[in-house]
């Protein structure tokens, strides 16, 4: 638009109605207290008229107008700052306009100051023209800047830059949404600090479609995603064609959980870059305005949006289990008889509450179950047990769901063999300033996603599950009384085959703790829970204690390592990959171990190192360490509460909020901490079971050996023999490619042990096993008895008597643990092998070589050898060949 028809239309008075604005409210848009779903069309660009205005005269505005809103059509979006008459007949029609505010996007827009400022000017003058009006329902600050500016200037100088234009808008008009129309070739783009985000996806089928969205809703994370542009060619394809997509393009777009999309285009008028274009008719109506087919397709779509039909909706029972939650519960009863699902139970399991949940509950329609206080994982299997819908879904006490929440799960489970479903769960805007700051905190419920759409974890506040997969697996275990039983579920149904899917739209709101001491608590309670999961489940977790996910953990509050890996940007050769993503390679060892909670452990090692100082002064230089190692934690939090927050809490730029989250962040793992070491999950734990096998405490390579005469696959031998491990509480790892190991086995930090199989063929299916195993000290044990023996070394020569007595004896100690879990891997590994005489009824008889040939056993059955003729070598390459009868 030219310049100076922008100050004539500066003048022009506009209405102002803020009350009537959209405004975002999690992965949604919102207008007064209801849902606004755009439904929009795209409108231009035009020829410019001959006083430079880019649209149409203000009669062939107002009749194309007219038809969007008979077809349905809630939302414009214009390309260019739409001049007052526009944006007031689209008042009058009741459509929200998407207002574009043009600048050179396609050149190299940053090489000069002057041209930045220009844009910078021109935005904000686009802005004024509009701010306001009623009729806006954003400001677009850009759309599809080419992949190569991008890759010229590089992505963060274009974020700032969209970030700076994004402040301009704001300081214009602060109630106005901003947006930026990203394509899937910059998708890579960090622009979090937008109200919402906008992506134009042209894919021509359902599949890549579906995809895409959930990849893009990752991306976006708790904020709205509007597809700014969809669409087909009818020159090319057909206008059947073009019908028949834009209906389940629609359809899908909002299935998906998106919050609209934009149709591209209201006509097949269309000019750009100076020309008229007609090799493209992408329009619903054709340049004379005649309808195309596809805009009656669309109508009919868009009356049944967001959702098509109740028909063949799952019923669907609602589980609240709750311990003493009446401060809260009442939000739940409430959210769930707004919801907008036809075929629905609620059962309330009350779990022994001393408080006056009943009385609250009795309120409500609802089923009402009362129990003694039994823990969590059995006020679950009540509510499963009374449950009469095929899906079972769970929400927490301090949790109300989204009025959609049960039909984007219906959804999710009619469109997938998913066993079970979950979704985000968000914090209310109006739980105040600690209850936000929580929400930023570490420790939170969070889900884990292994694609896109398929889940590791789904939190116990938004969980469900086909009420037949759920029976199948016994339901949740009692062991978990407060915690951890939603993890515990999820594993144990995708044990048994079955897998998770996450709906980015089957949203509930659930209130953080409100106080410091709450999260206090909840976190010890946390540490508990990751205490009972690592016994039960000791494959899942490394020799420190940590939970190793197969997935990547999605939420804000995570804290972040100091110095992170650099983002790569996938692209392609000389730049000409269509779909440009980013990759976050994963932090190495060195920037992973301060996050640890056990870091805390570590710098109180140092502590106490440091104090031995007194008895012997060089050991005061570990002071600095000591200090350094309580700094790294200290800058750690400081950049997660500046960085991994929301935008909610980002754009406040709050002191208070920031120095809050900071302290969270540093207390946390000192919580979590101290609830895992009082329910024995600790560095220095054994795990797996102690079998008191013939050489349970000889520390050397050994060999097993049986006899069977029923050939299987070395494969098999070894699968046997790993699921006996797994059943032991063992953790076990598979050889690689390159190992010259099968199986390998760590109870604890000091230790592990490698086994080695193999057989020997002597006919007629008959086959000699041969199992060896080997200790091997850990790089950790390692380290920690080089350097104490080391620092007692030095404090010997020095005549520092009491500090050298002290460290020998924590070598001591640690050489004694390294011995008790050495025979605990390889009397495991022993055990695991012996049982497989016991799982194929290896009859216990006893023969030697000059028998194995000549010996009639029955068929199918195996002989071990006796344990006594189990000799043991003095090294792995040393193993003797044995007979495997001494009387023989």
């Amino acid at each position: 638009m030219d310049r100076a028809l922008l100050v004539s239309e500066k003048k022009t008075a506009l209405p102002v109605l803020t009350e009537d604005r959209v405004y975002v409210k999690g992965k949604f848009l919102y207008k007064g207290k209801e849902k606004f779903f755009v439904k929009g069309v795209t409108y231009g660009t035009f020829k410019p008229q001959a006083n430079g205005m880019q649209f149409p005269e203000e009669s062939v505005v107002e009749k194309d107008f007219s038809m969007m809103a008979e077809q349905g059509i809630n939302c414009v979006r214009t390309y260019t700052v739409p001049p007052a008459y526009l944006l007031n007949l689209a008042l009058r029609y009741k459509l929200k306009v998407m207002v574009g505010l043009p600048w050179e996007q396609h050149i190299a827009f940053l090489s000069s100051k002057e041209r930045k400022g220009d844009i910078v000017k021109r935005v904000q003058e686009g802005v004024l023209l509009c701010k306001q009006h009623p009729a806006i329902l954003c400001f677009a600050i850009g759309n599809e800047i080419p992949a190569n500016i991008v890759r010229w200037y590089g992505k963060k100088k274009v974020e700032s830059f969209l970030k700076e234009l994004y402040r301009i808008v704001k300081s214009v008009d602060p109630a106005s949404l901003v947006t930026y129309v990203n394509f899937p070739t910059t998708e890579y783009l960090d622009l979090s600090f937008l109200d919402f985000d906008c992506f134009n996806v042209y894919l021509e089928t359902p599949e890549k479609l579906n995809a895409y969205i959930a990849k893009l809703h990752n991306l976006s994370g708790d904020r709205p995603l509007v597809l700014a542009e969809i669409g087909l060619d009818s020159l090319r394809k057909g206008e059947e064609q073009q019908a028949e997509t834009l209906t389940w393009q629609i359809q899908n777009v909002f299935a998906k959980g998106c919050a609209g999309m934009f149709v591209f285009a209201w006509t097949d008028e269309w000019w750009r870059g100076g020309f008229e274009i007609e090799d493209w008719d992408f329009g619903m109506v054709d340049r004379q305005r005649n309808p195309k087919p596809a805009l009656y397709a669309v109508s009919n779509t868009l009356k049944a949006i967001p959702f098509a039909t109740d028909a063949a909706l799952p019923f669907i029972s609602v589980v609240v289990c709750s311990y003493n939650g009446a401060a809260t519960i009442e939000d739940t009863m409430i959210g769930l008889g707004k919801l907008d699902y036809p075929n629905y139970e609620v059962i309330v399991v009350n779990d022994g509450s001393t408080d006056n949940l009943a009385n609250i509950v009795k309120k409500y329609p609802y089923q009402l179950i009362t129990t003694e206080n039994r823990g969590l994982s059995n006020a679950r299997n009540t509510g499963l047990h009374a449950a009469k819908g095929e899906i079972v879904a769970y929400i927490d006490d301090d949790a109300y769901p989204d009025e959609h929440w049960l039909r984007y799960l219906a959804a999710a489970y009619l469109t997938s063999d998913h066993a079970g479903m979950g979704g985000p769960n968000i914090a209310p805007d109006e739980d105040g300033p600690i209850a936000k700051c929580v929400a930023n905190a570490p420790g939170g419920p969070v889900h884990v996603l292994l694609s896109e759409e398929a889940a590791e974890h789904i939190p116990g506040c938004n969980m469900s599950f086909r009420r037949s997969a759920l029976l199948e697996i016994g339901g949740f275990d009692p062991l978990y009384r407060s915690a951890g039983d939603d993890v515990d579920v999820c594993w144990r149904i995708q044990k048994a085959g079955y897998t998770i899917g996450f709906h980015p739209s089957a949203v509930v709101w659930h209130h953080r703790r409100n106080s410091l001491k709450a999260y206090w608590k909840q976190q010890q309670g946390y540490g508990k829970a990751e205490a009972l999961l690592e016994a039960k489940w000791p494959e899942k977790y490394n020799e420190f204690g940590h939970l190793a996910w197969a997935g990547r953990i999605y939420g804000n509050g995570f804290t972040l390592p100091i110095k992170t890996k650099k983002d790569k940007i996938f692209h392609g050769t000389w730049g000409t990959a269509l779909f440009q993503s980013v990759y976050q390679p994963a932090d190495g060892l060195l920037n992973s171990i301060p996050l640890m909670p056990e870091w805390y452990l570590f710098s109180g090692f140092l502590a106490f190192l440091a104090s031995l100082g007194w008895l012997w002064s060089p050991l005061l230089w570990v002071w600095p360490v000591f200090l350094a190692s309580i700094l790294i934690m200290l800058v750690q939090a400081a950049i997660s509460a500046s960085k991994n927050v929301s935008q909610q809490i980002a754009k406040k730029q709050n002191v208070k909020y920031q120095l809050l989250i900071t302290l969270l962040h540093v207390i946390q793992p000192i919580a979590r901490l101290y609830g895992r070491l009082k329910h024995g999950l600790t560095p220095w734990r054994l795990r797996g079971d102690f079998y008191t096998s013939p050489y349970a405490f000889v520390l050397k390579a050994k060999q097993f050996t049986l006899w069977s005469e029923k050939w299987r696959s070395a494969e098999e031998w070894l699968e046997e023999t790993e699921q006996n491990l797994i059943k032991m509480k063992a953790r076990v790892q598979r050889g690689g490619n390159f190992d010259k190991w099968d199986i390998r086995v760590r109870n604890s930090i000091f230790s592990s042990s490698k086994g080695l199989f193999t057989f020997e063929e002597h006919g007629a299916g008959k086959q000699l096993l041969r199992f060896k195993a080997w200790p091997i000290p850990s790089k950790t044990l390692a380290l920690a008895l080089l350097l104490i023996t080391a620092t007692a070394a030095l404090a010997a020569l020095d005549n520092a008597i009491q500090v050298t007595v002290i460290l020998f004896m924590l070598d001591i100690l640690l050489i004694a643990a390294y011995c008790k879990d050495s025979a605990s891997t390889i009397s495991d590994m022993y055990e695991a092998f012996n049982r497989l005489s016991n799982t194929y009824k290896i009859d216990p008889k006893v023969i030697g070589i000059a028998q194995m040939e000549g010996s009639e056993q029955p068929e199918n059955e195996a002989v071990p050898v006796s344990k006594d003729a189990l000799e043991i070598a003095p090294h792995e390459k040393d193993l003797e060949e044995v007979p495997l009868n001494k009387s023989a």
